[in-house]
């Protein structure tokens, strides 16, 4: 491994849209950087749009086990490659709302307030949708929160039936908007608008992923050197405790030290709050960033998920890429209730074997056919922080997630309201699926950032409290999970890191 023979200014461990971003960033502003993945590209091929492949199969998905809060072992949806779990997101990028960077009554508890306000956040917003492509239509969504000019790219419209669910909706006082969207939809793109895009890898690089917009842009710019195949077990710090100095790291079952100046964990929040364990050492007996809290792998989130088929048992669905209309009417108090309920979107079109993957009692004939005749939502709902919510790691070094819902009685509504007002428009039957802890794709606030190291892992520039050169940068830092894809907010916090680092760090470390 040629790597152990350099010093990098910046390690970073994965190579989804936190390390993608930081790396993108970072060697732009002429730092050396060296990225570390796990996995290895994910090829282009045509099990990347085939349902069996993707969701029986299970081709891509890591065959790790984890095991949940009561030791069984299950099987996570989580994908090891160069973009994770990006390379399979449905490339929804919305801006969290003002109010949800604020304390936010919901009815089953308090969202807490972050330790910086929309308004701090909002331009790195901006460079994050410049990053990713998103596509998009200031000023139709009636809850969104300030900006300062277009998205990057217009929105990329609706096909004739969802444009008529969108016009009956608003005849019932509904107001849907265009999907905020990272597809590389537009004049000279390579996006044909296919059906197998929410959930599947495209085997086009159509889809807006890491690895497209952030990974392979960094590489071009011959400061950043990829290392595959190579799994992180710890991180190592110097006497004091106070420095990382270096991350021990295995590939083809040899074990070797790769040594830098600056770390960054970016390994998903549920690897990098079990990295942060598992370098547990004399000086950290708990983890790295637990000696001051005891938060690490506390607070984890997913949210609450449910997808709805709607379906018209005699009319078919003629509609290709479903997943263009949003709708936020719902998503802070209401007109159907005095608290938050959630956010509604288009699902990727299902096909028959989509579904019946997870439910094998229905027939597939069965689904397939209300498959061809539906039209489907991805509904979702804010869960909150809940310390006991949380991940750590089995004697034998296993992966535990110990998690109980919550928030569930307004994602119940918000899933029968929604059934009412599809019904309203004509589809009578409607199915749900709600999703299950193995559906770790939202996964985020393992270590999340704060003001103050009591109560918090890091502070809000993503550096552990306890150590002076270690970061996290990818979901483990947010306080809440609202109700949104958080993949643009990792994108937003990267660049707002990277910013950070160039202007305060990197500059003075180089000098020395």
């Amino acid at each position: 491994m040629a790597v152990t023979d350099k010093f990098y200014d910046v390690v970073i461990v994965g190579a989804g849209v936190g390390g993608g971003a930081m790396a993108n960033r970072l060697a732009n502003a002429g730092a050396r950087v060296l990225v570390v993945e796990r996995g290895n590209y994910l090829p282009r091929e045509a099990d990347n749009w085939s349902v069996k492949a993707v969701f029986h199969d299970k081709k891509y998905t890591t065959q790790e086990l984890w095991r949940d809060k009561s030791g069984n072992a299950f099987n996570p949806s989580t994908f090891y490659f160069v973009g994770g779990n990006s390379k399979f997101f449905g490339a929804a990028t919305v801006r969290f709302r003002k109010e949800d960077f604020e304390v936010l009554e919901h009815e089953a508890g308090v969202s807490p307030a972050w330790p910086i306000s929309y308004e701090d956040f909002a331009p790195y917003y901006d460079e994050a949708e410049r990053l990713m492509g998103t596509h998009g239509t200031a000023g139709e969504d009636p809850i969104e929160p300030p900006r300062s000019g277009p998205y990057p790219h217009p929105a990329i419209g609706h096909e004739p039936e969802i444009e008529a669910i969108a016009k009956k909706l608003r005849s019932k006082g509904v107001q849907p908007f265009s999907l905020p969207i990272a597809i590389d939809r537009h004049e000279g793109g390579k996006c044909i608008r296919c059906a197998t895009c929410d959930g599947f890898a495209c085997k086009l690089g159509a889809k807006n992923d890491a690895e497209v917009r952030l990974v392979g842009p960094a590489l071009k710019t011959g400061l950043v050197d990829l290392v595959l195949d190579t799994k992180v077990l710890r991180f190592l710090t110097d006497t004091s405790g106070k420095k990382v100095t270096g991350i021990e790291v295995e590939q083809d079952d040899q074990k070797n030290t790769i040594h830098g100046d600056i770390f960054i964990s970016a390994a998903g929040a549920i690897n990098s709050a079990a990295l942060l364990l598992r370098s547990a050492n004399q000086k950290h007996p708990n983890g790295l960033g637990n000696n001051s809290s005891d938060q690490l792998g506390r607070n984890y989130m997913a949210h609450n998920n449910t997808a709805m088929m709607a379906i018209h048992p005699f009319r078919k669905n003629g509609v290709t890429f479903q997943k263009s209309l949003c709708i936020n009417d719902f998503y802070l108090s209401n007109n159907v209730r005095p608290y938050p309920l959630g956010n509604v979107q288009g699902l990727g079109k299902l096909q028959g074997g989509m579904l019946s993957a997870n439910v094998p009692f229905i027939p597939e004939w069965l689904m397939d056919h209300f498959a061809k005749r539906s039209v489907d939502w991805w509904i979702m709902s804010e869960d909150l922080p809940d310390p006991e919510n949380r991940i750590t790691l089995d004697s034998d070094g296993t992966i535990r997630v110990s998690y109980t819902s919550n928030n569930l009685k307004a994602h119940q509504e918000l899933v029968k309201h929604w059934g009412k007002i599809m019904r309203s428009l004509g589809y009578p039957l409607i199915l749900t699926q709600k999703m299950d802890i193995t559906v770790s794709m939202h996964q985020c606030g393992t270590a999340r950032f704060g003001t103050d190291p009591a109560t918090s892992v890091l502070d809000q520039y993503s550096r552990v409290w306890d150590l002076d050169n270690l970061y996290v940068v990818d979901a483990s830092f947010l306080p809440s999970s609202t109700g949104f894809n958080p993949s643009l907010t990792i994108v937003a916090q990267a660049v707002r890191v990277s910013e950070h680092l160039i202007a305060n760090v990197l500059r003075s470390t180089t000098a020395a």
